[in-house]
């Protein structure tokens, strides 16, 4: 049995995919590991296929033609014969001792009565790791969720600005993942966005593990959290973002869970709010085009969420008018960016 599938899309990885592999494996036989080679041009399937021979009853290699992030994560979903399912990055790792912690918890839960009640969600810290300066920051959840006990999502506490929940942090059961049909776009970066928002109407059950899991490189200069990059790939943050808008109605949501409701409003939020500001931050005349396209469009398929957003969250700080409401929102995002330390 395998408790636990565990996908590393991987796209010209040769240079640190053996890190994150590596620490995957300590999780032995109870792991299925799948490594979806994404059409590399390097030495990364050749890599995939030497862990797959030494290691074949945890790695399997899937060798496809390059579809991108989303296409790797679609794939693993696809193939996952694990209980739970996760994706690590392959630039990225998981600590060991969390790791350990996590799984000994999994196969608790699997082991209990049939009729016993598992988590459809477990939720874990994740640690950014600037490498290159040797700091390292921690997000957790401990004022969210109560510590290794279940719960639902009407007994969450209040998320705090740095605080929302991203694919780093989330070990969704496979089953939910299938049930909610998210399906993510190929040749499209920011898709983790869907995969940690569309499954969350179907996640009962919710099992918090204040244990830093999940370490976040950050630090390449092609990586796609990076300033630079996301602002040339703003067009592909835009269409996930409204994706995002459209793919769950929240009305039905919070007719079953207001403070469901309420979360998922506030990560459309969230994702306007990085939209926004990174169009500001191009300076062009079409990129303010595109800001106001972004916003009216919201506006013209849905007025009440349009309404929230606009004067009740984040994001309606990141659409203030005139030059000097940008000059205020970049100014925020600035202070934001030395706090939270997220790029």
């Amino acid at each position: 049995m395998k408790y636990l599938t565990v996908t590393v899309p991987c796209f010209n990885s040769e240079e640190y995919m053996k890190r994150c592999i590596d620490s995957l494996l300590e999780g032995g036989e109870d792991v299925e590991i799948l490594i979806i080679d994404d059409g590399s041009s390097d030495n990364t399937g050749q890599i995939a296929d030497e862990y797959e021979a030494n290691y074949a009853n945890i790695v399997k290699v899937i060798h496809k033609a390059n579809g991108g992030h989303g296409s790797g994560v679609n794939k693993g979903m696809e193939l996952a014969q694990g209980v739970y399912f996760k994706v690590v990055d392959s630039d990225d790792w998981l600590d060991r001792d969390a790791y350990k912690k996590l799984l000994a918890q999994i196969k608790n839960f699997c082991h209990m009565e049939e009729n016993t009640k598992i988590p459809d969600l477990f939720v874990c810290n994740y640690v950014y790791n600037h490498l290159d300066e040797g700091t390292t920051h921690s997000i957790h959840y401990r004022n969210i969720f109560p510590n290794e006990k279940m719960c639902g999502w009407d007994s969450i506490g209040r998320f705090r600005p740095s605080q929302y929940l991203v694919m780093h942090a989330l070990i969704f059961k496979t089953e939910i993942l299938r049930k909610s049909k998210v399906r993510l776009p190929e040749h499209t970066f920011y898709v983790d966005n869907l995969f940690a928002y569309q499954p969350l109407p179907f996640v009962k059950q919710i099992y918090y593990m204040d244990v830093d899991l999940y370490q976040y490189y950050l630090g390449r200069e092609d990586q796609s959290v990076n300033e630079r990059v996301l602002m040339q790939r703003i067009d592909q943050q835009i269409r996930v973002t409204d994706i995002v808008a459209r793919c769950v109605d929240l009305k039905a949501v919070k007719a079953i869970s207001p403070k469901l409701a309420s979360y998922m409003t506030r990560n459309i939020s969230i994702m306007l709010t990085i939209s926004s500001i990174h169009l500001l931050l191009i300076q062009t005349e079409d990129a303010h085009r595109k800001r106001k396209d972004m916003w009216e469009k919201i506006r013209g398929e849905n007025k009440a969420l349009y309404y929230r957003l606009r004067y009740t969250t984040l994001s309606g700080f990141s659409y203030l008018p005139g030059k000097l409401g940008g000059k205020i929102t970049v100014g925020g995002y600035r202070v934001a960016r030395r706090l939270y330390q997220f790029q």
